[in-house]
This record gives structure tokens, C-alpha cells and sequence, in this order.
């Protein structure tokens, strides 16, 4: 049965849901990450060990690794923002704010998306996705309220914060229109994600260099578990499922899964990190997860732009 623009739908949702409750998880593994190791290096552990395993996959696969000369802009495009601009914010938020929070921001991720989608890849949004997308923002704003007054000291560590995850959202959605336009798509997915994750630890590495001097490694069982999930679980594995997911669906809904993210992580912080739902937070909660699901329920989400005159 094919139910999603032509789709079959086990084909999109257990990819999204198995990429969206490990992303979920991420957040918590993320605050043990940074400690002795400064945070651009434990970027550039993660994309150097993601990469090769995507190299592996993709010679398992038997996708081409060989790129043409004109591949490069756009892979280099897509290696800097994503696993670059977006990941090094990130982890820079976390110092300043919660992993919730970070979270909640990130999930504004759909409306970028949705933007980037309709100028690059002329995919306007229609009525009910844009009615779906303001049932969803509506729920994380609850969220985004319910963290900051968990964070009484709204101050400009907090505004730093919220920047640096503004920074990395704007990053992941420039990369997730890029990889979706017709040049990206003559490009094996697999290969694709190789390239760009090389690329990405190339870079984390020349700015880690820069800003933190030369490499720091803790060897410590939690440090090391961490690294190794977030590397092939997080990175190798979810991206290898997110991509396709995105070429399908669009950008605009694939990035429904960070409405989601904010979920699992505070579910998870419930079980680990004493957090105490309230009638906000859940409130927050169902409209988030209720646009969402009206929103992958739609046949038709977004409609083609006019062609210019």
C-alpha cells in the first residue's frame, strides 16, 4: 500500500521512527561528551570514526566512491553545514544550556526546511501542511516555555545557548534541501554521506586545531561508549535512514522527526535525570507529536511552486 506521495509507508515511517528515538537519545550522551575532551575535538572523533564506517558500508554496498569533478561544490556544501556548522553548535549550546532545551530549539528545524524547500527546490507548502506545522510549533513552544522556567536564570548564557542551537538548526537545514535537489540525487546516498562526513571530520579537525590546540582523548569506558554510539549509531546508521527519508517526503516533513526529539529526550531525562512533567510539558507534548502525525498523514503536504515567468 502505498499512502505517502506514492510511498510505502513501512518504508518511511520505521526508518523515521528508528532514526527519531536514537536521535531522541542523543542529547544525554552528548552532556558526557563534554569534559576533558574539548568539544570540537569530541566533534571530530565522531565524523572521523562516522566516515570511515559509512566508506565501509558503501563498499559493502557497492556504491561508487568515485565523485565527479562538479559533485564536489555541493558534497563540500553539505559536509560543511551539516556535519560541521550544525554539530560544532550543538555541542557549543550544551555548555550553555540543557539538553532539553537544545532539543526544543532544534525542533524549529521544520520551519527552515520548509522555507529552504520552497525557494531551492520550489515545493510550496500547502494549506493543511502549514495548518500541521503551526498545530506542531504551537506544542514546542509549550515545550520551549516549560524548559526556560525550568532554567530560572534566564540570562545570557541562556541566549548564548539558544544562538549556538539557532546556529546548527539553520546548518542541518541548508544541508537537508541541499542533499534533496536533483544534483545530490544522481550521487549514491551512500557515497554521498562518505564523502560529506570526510569532509565534515576534515573540517572539525582544522577548526578543533584552531580553537582548541592540539588533540585531547579521554579513555574513560563512558567516554569511549559514547563516542562509538554517537559515531555509528547516531551518525552512520541514522543518516544512512534519514537522507533517503528526505528524498522521499521532502524536507519539510522529514523534519517532523525533531518535533519528536524533544520527546524522547525528556522522556529519557524522566528515567534518568529526575525530570518532572506538568501540565505544560505534556500539553506541549500531545500537540507536538498530534501535528506531526496530521502532517505525515496528509497525501499531499506541500504542491509545486508556479515556474517563473
Amino acid at each position: 500500500m502505498k499512502d505517502v506521495d506514492g510511498q510505502p509507508v513501512r518504508g518511511i515511517i520505521l526508518p523515521f521512527v528508528i532514526f527519531t528515538l536514537i536521535w531522541g537519545s542523543t542529547w544525554i550522551v552528548i552532556r558526557d561528551q563534554l569534559g576533558v575532551v574539548p568539544p570540537q575535538w569530541s566533534v571530530t572523533y565522531r565524523f572521523i570514526i562516522a566516515a570511515a564506517a559509512m566508506f565501509a558500508i558503501a563498499a559493502w554496498k557497492g556504491a561508487p566512491l568515485r565523485l565527479h569533478r562538479s559533485d564536489w561544490p555541493l558534497v563540500g556544501a553539505v559536509g560543511l553545514c551539516q556535519f560541521c556548522i550544525n554539530f560544532n553548535s550543538v555541542y557549543i549550546a550544551e555548555h550553555f544550556i540543557t539538553s532539553g532545551l537544545v532539543a526544543t530549539v532544534f525542533a524549529l528545524l521544520l520551519i527552515p526546511n520548509s522555507l529552504f524547500a520552497w525557494a531551492i527546490l520550489k515545493q510550496r507548502p500547502g494549506g493543511r501542511f502549514l495548518a500541521c506545522s503551526a498545530i506542531a510549533i504551537a506544542g514546542i513552544a509549550l515545550l520551549f516555555w516549560q524548559e526556560l522556567r525550568r532554567d530560572q536564570a534566564a540570562d545570557s548564557a541562556v541566549f548564548a545557548g539558544i544562538a549556538w542551537t539557532l546556529a546548527g538548526v539553520i546548518g542541518a537545514s541548508v544541508s537537508n534541501v541541499l542533499q534533496a535537489t536533483d544534483r545530490a540525487r544522481h550521487i549514491h546516498i551512500f557515497s554521498l554521506l562518505a564523502w560529506t562526513m570526510a569532509v565534515g571530520a576534515v573540517a572539525d579537525g582544522a577548526i578543533a586545531l584552531l580553537v582548541a590546540g592540539p588533540p585531547t582523548f579521554e579513555w574513560s569506558w563512558s567516554y569511549c561508549a559514547g563516542l562509538t554510539y554517537l559515531a555509528v549509531f547516531a551518525s552512520a546508521l541514522c543518516f544512512s535512514l534519514y537522507f533517503p527519508v528526505v528524498r522521499k517526503i521532502g524536507p519539510g516533513r522529514a523534519a517532523y522527526s525533531s518535533a519528536l526529539v524533544p520527546i524522547v529526550a525528556m522522556a529519557l531525562s524522566t528515567l534518568f535525570e529526575g525530570y518532572r512533567w506538568t501540565p505544560l510539558a505534556a500539553a506541549g507534548a500531545a500537540l507536538a507529536i498530534g501535528g506531526m502525525l496530521l502532517a505525515l498523514m496528509s497525501r499531499r503536504p506541500v504542491v509545486p511552486a508556479p515556474a517563473a515567468d
